[in-house]
């Protein structure tokens, strides 16, 4: 291959021209004056005031930046700004093509926007910027990084927005939603929340006697209470005061009265310690169809029991002790006879001492097995009753359980225990027997809620040679919302009445449903149909009876 060599005429050429070269710039020396700043020009220096050169460490007087850089950020940053004017450019905008002379203006111009010096032109005098406005980075970063470099920067309009922003209080959550809108919001009187209410039925019932023969007839109900609960940040006082009174329309002889009151308080000695305080009253007569009520009556005698609970629980850790005493008064009114004359129901008189002792154990928030232990004495105003008889007994129980919470959608409490009751008259029967008492409530859905209540109960009679009424009661209740003003509930009740001391055994049974119509949080309607039957192994004491009722309720 034939080599590739300078041909001899370029020799010559090329030595003359650095010749020429160097006479140029010896001679552009000479001519000029030299100062101090000379010898910096030569040096590499990067774009902009080389007075203020660029650093790395941050100035001392340089403003702070709240971000979570820790670096000062300037409003006039542009992505870019630090790189030559040639060489690698961060934007990765693409260089347009022209002319030099295009080009020189094109940086000119970015450099007049941006505040920059221009290569080779001295940087204009600064002047105190105002402090920059706080704003987050990532808003600080959103008008940057949308624009394309050149263009100006953004407006103050965004700076204000976003501090505007900044400043704007966080939107609220919103209230969590009522579970019982048409709950009533009660009247505050000093440090009490009290909560009244009235209601008045009338109803039609079939057999109002609760006896093998029936005589139909309207009867109307008015029911009054009120309910107050304290707001004492220690201690805590509890009213709840019921009552009511029934008229019939055909027999008026089964009118009656009906009071239950009962005041409740806590006295909060320590964090630990507790007194436990309750005052009881009680209005009101024997059920139809007891064999209590004695024949020919004009009206119900009605009886009244006054009596009053005081205790004191102590709390060890998850151990607690509550112990309690109480004392109550029965007091009959005499029998009126259709005849016209009178009979004394003092013998039914009597007083009630009772002692009890519970204990506990915390084994989770939701579990408290206890134990309790309790007896009474009931002492009558007279040694013998009309039979003959001496009423007087001592009466002990036991009771085991716990109090149970399962999710919160199964809540309540069981126990099981043993009854007796010993009777002063040798010829009365010992009463005795196990007793189960619960109560449970199950939110099936939110819109269902199931209850389930058992107690046993041992009573007082009149009947010759029966010592007593062991009574064991269920009662099963479903509660179901088709709307939050509109609830149905169904009732049913299977009740056993065991007449101690006789064969007599009797079976009561009451089926009801009933509708509620919420108007508002103080007025509802009710409907309701009560289905109520007795059956007993002695013959002429079963009954049945069907009950129609509407009713209106104010509260408050």
């Amino acid at each position: 291959m034939p080599r590739l060599r300078q041909p001899p005429l370029s020799v010559p050429l090329v030595a003359g021209a650095l010749i020429a070269i160097i006479a140029f710039s010896s001679t552009y020396a000479i001519g000029q004056s030299t100062t101090a700043t000379d010898s910096q020009l030569m040096r590499p220096a990067l774009d902009g005031d080389p007075r203020n050169p660029p650093r790395f460490r941050r100035p001392k007087n340089a403003p702070q930046d709240s971000s979570d850089t820790g670096l000062t950020r300037g409003f006039s940053y542009q992505p870019a700004i630090g790189a030559g004017t040639t060489g690698f450019d961060s934007t990765n905008a693409r260089r347009a093509k022209g002319k030099s002379g295009q080009k020189k203006a094109t940086r000119t111009t970015s450099a007049q926007a941006t505040g920059d010096p221009t290569p080779g032109q001295a940087a204009a005098p600064q002047t105190a910027a105002p402090p920059p406005t706080t704003i987050s980075p990532a808003a600080a970063r959103l008008p940057q990084n949308r624009q394309r470099p050149g263009a100006p920067l953004a407006t103050s309009a965004f700076a204000t927005t976003a501090t505007t922003a900044l400043i704007t209080p966080p939107r609220r959550r919103p209230p969590t939603p009522e579970e019982d809108p048409f709950a009533p919001t009660g009247i505050q009187v000093g440090a009490f929340l009290m909560r009244p209410a009235i209601e008045a039925t009338r109803a039609y019932d079939t057999n109002p006697a609760r006896s093998s023969a029936a005589t139909p007839s309207w009867y109307t109900v008015i029911a009054p209470e009120l309910q107050a609960n304290s707001n004492w940040g220690r201690h805590e006082m509890t009213a709840n005061l019921r009552g009511s009174y029934t008229t019939y329309d055909s027999v008026p002889s089964l009118n009656r009265p009906n009071v239950d009151a009962k005041v409740t308080g806590r006295v909060d000695v320590t964090t630990n310690t507790r007194l436990d305080l309750e005052t009881r009253f009680l209005v009101a007569t024997d059920n139809p169809g007891s064999p209590n009520i004695q024949a020919d009556l004009a009206k119900l005698p009605i009886y009244t029991t006054l009596g009053g609970t005081a205790g004191i629980g102590q709390r060890f850790n998850r151990f607690e002790v509550v112990v309690k005493g109480s004392a109550d008064r029965t007091v009959y009114q005499q029998s009126n006879f259709t005849d016209g004359t009178t009979a004394s129901n003092d013998d039914r008189n009597y007083n009630r001492y009772g002692t009890q002792l519970r204990t506990n154990y915390e084994l989770t928030p939701g579990m408290k097995p206890f134990l309790e232990l309790g007896a009474d004495t009931r002492v009558h105003d007279l040694q013998f009753d009309s039979s003959g008889l001496q009423r007087d007994s001592n009466g002990r129980f036991v009771k085991v359980g716990t109090t149970f919470e399962y999710s919160q959608k199964l809540t309540g409490d069981v126990a099981v225990g043993y009854l007796t009751r010993q009777y002063k008259d040798p010829s009365l029967e010992r009463l005795a027997g196990p007793t189960f008492d619960a109560s449970f409530t199950w939110l099936a859905s939110g819109l269902t809620t199931v209850k389930l209540t058992a107690k046993t109960s041992a009573d007082e009679s009149t009947v010759a040679g029966v010592s007593g009424v062991f009574t064991r009661e269920v009662t099963l209740q479903v509660d179901h919302a088709f709307r939050r003003w509109l609830i149905a509930t169904a009732k049913f009740t299977r009740a056993m009445d065991d007449y101690v001391g006789s064969p007599r055994e009797d079976l009561r049974y009451a089926a009801s449903g009933l509708l509620t119509y919420k108007l508002t949080r103080e007025w509802q309607l009710k409907a309701e149909y009560r289905r109520e039957w007795l059956t007993s192994n002695t013959a002429g004491n079963g009954y049945l009876a069907n009950v129609y009722l509407l009713g209106v309720r104010w509260q408050r």
